[in-house]
């Protein structure tokens, strides 16, 4: 989990000169970014979940294999979820 809290606090710096008030603050989350610095901001975004993901690798096919199908034996699917997301980092796009 403190890879998830790293990987946040990463992004809100990457966004935090974008804050639309003066004081820097994200809390209402308004954001002002200037077109020319949309691409240079998206890649900042897209370097630090990638640094994420190859410090965690993706999962095997086999080990993926073998949890959805201990998965399968859940009753709601919601408990599915959750068995796989404590089994992997799982990352939504």
């Amino acid at each position: 989990m403190s890879a998830d809290k790293a990987l946040t606090e990463r992004i809100l710096d990457a966004l935090r000169p974008y804050a639309s008030n003066w004081s820097g603050s994200l809390g209402r989350g308004d954001l002002v970014i200037p077109q020319s610095e949309v691409p240079r901001l998206v890649r900042e975004i897209l370097r630090s979940v990638q640094e994420v993901v190859d410090r965690h690798g993706e999962a095997a096919d086999l080990d993926l294999f073998r949890v959805l199908m201990a998965a399968r034996k859940t009753i709601s699917v919601q408990d599915q979820v959750a068995e796989l997301k404590k089994r992997f980092r799982v990352l939504t796009r």
